[in-house]
């Protein structure tokens, strides 16, 4: 069962998903976040990557769709979306897999790394908005380097999605967290 800890950060990413702030997730939801990725340059100019994006995100709904039980019909409450992230831990190539398709989106100059600028749009690209993130970038890159490789990438985005530990770096990959300090 997860945590308060894990019910508190992805509360935030389903407020994010939430677009009409009805309390519900819906397919129409994660319609507007595929076309809100669709929107950054990479994705936008190239056909196929917008193809997996969109894969990707609707995937996560279907995926949803399945665990639901709330006799709601295509709705999903936040006690369903725990559900799900209590199931990550057996779906950790899902969640890779994910976060390889993220990377590639936010990868705006093909560089196969992530600088500050590029992780700050995945915040707001997710987000559906700008939000302060502090030093959150800085807690990321644990070697110092500027940069984020996509295998530091793909454990920081598995840290976010199925780590109960507030202290792995990965809890602030979509934006600060309440109750974790970002400065």
């Amino acid at each position: 069962m997860a945590s308060e800890f894990q019910r508190a950060k992805v509360q935030a990413m389903f407020e994010a998903f939430d677009v009409d702030g009805n309390g519900y997730l819906e397919e129409g939801d994660f319609e507007a976040l595929a076309a809100r990725w669709e929107l950054l340059p990479r994705v936008a100019s190239g056909p196929e990557l917008a193809a997996r994006v969109r894969t990707v995100i609707m995937g996560w709904w279907q995926h949803l769709s399945a665990v639901h039980d709330t006799g709601l019909i295509d709705r999903i409450g936040m006690d369903e979306l725990m559900t799900m992230v209590d199931r990550l831990p057996a779906m950790r190539q899902a969640v890779t897999a994910t976060a390889d398709v993220i990377f590639d989106a936010v990868d705006e100059n093909a560089d196969g790394s992530i600088s500050r600028s590029e992780h700050r749009r995945l915040i707001d690209t997710w987000h559906g908005r700008s939000i302060p993130t502090g030093d959150v970038f800085e807690r990321l890159d644990q070697d110092g380097d500027g940069l984020l490789s996509r295998p530091e990438f793909a454990l920081l985005w598995t840290q976010f999605w199925i780590s109960d530990d507030p202290a792995e770096p990965g809890n602030l990959m979509c934006g600060p967290v309440t109750g974790v300090p970002t400065d």
